[in-house]
């Protein structure tokens, strides 16, 4: 194996769940009465990957405070209602993969910009979290993305990580954390130049093979 471990991104990485997030956002607008033509699909993509406090600066820009913070809570409160049972769509071959993935011997790991629950209720709904070893996320410890990365990489003595996500920010937050970064084309990243990947995945059933190469 060219890597010891590989650690994954969640959303445009392993799943789809972009329209349950934008019915959690419109409900929590309805909830909390902000008026603004609903969040849309299209609106939340190019969100993908940032931190909360980001895409909130940017799709509800007029509240700050107490009413960010009542809208935060709202938001959170919904979202662990609503995800349990919207969920969201693996894309094709991600559990075949992850089993083959782990029965090779190689551990596997998960970081991701999401809040506390996101990760555990990823792997709730889909039933993967047996091959997980480990999992941060930016809600869990309040840490961007590369230091969560590093944390896991000391943690378990990891020599030759592989990150694999989808956006431009992935890359960036792989690379401060001296980690080797794959580009899983098929998500949401926009704007993304493959030169600067070490790894182009076409469709994730692609990753055994060129982990092995």
């Amino acid at each position: 194996m060219r890597y010891d471990s590989i650690i994954f991104d969640m959303d445009g990485t392993l799943w789809d769940a972009v329209d349950s997030y934008a019915a959690i956002w419109n409900k929590t607008l309805h909830d909390c009465a902000v008026e603004r033509e609903p969040v849309t699909r299209r609106e939340l993509i190019a969100l993908m990957g940032k931190p909360l406090k980001v895409i909130a600066s940017i799709l509800v820009p007029g509240l700050d405070g107490p009413a960010l913070d009542a809208f935060f809570a709202q938001l959170e409160a919904n979202d662990l209602e609503m995800m349990p049972r919207l969920g969201g769509r693996l894309y094709p071959g991600v559990e075949d993969t992850l089993r083959e993935l782990s029965g090779s011997g190689i551990p596997l790991y998960l970081v991701s910009n999401c809040g506390p629950e996101g990760l555990p209720m990823f792997m709730d709904y889909t039933g993967l979290r047996p091959y997980f070893r480990d999992w941060l996320s930016y809600g869990s410890t309040g840490c961007d993305k590369d230091v969560n990365i590093r944390t896991l990489v000391e943690r378990y003595n990891l020599e030759k990580p592989l990150y694999v996500g989808d956006t431009v920010g992935d890359l960036r937050s792989t690379r401060r954390a001296g980690a080797s970064f794959a580009w899983a084309s098929y998500g949401f990243g926009l704007d993304f130049n493959p030169s600067e990947a070490d790894i182009v995945l076409a469709a994730f059933t692609d990753l055994p093979a060129a982990v092995r190469d």
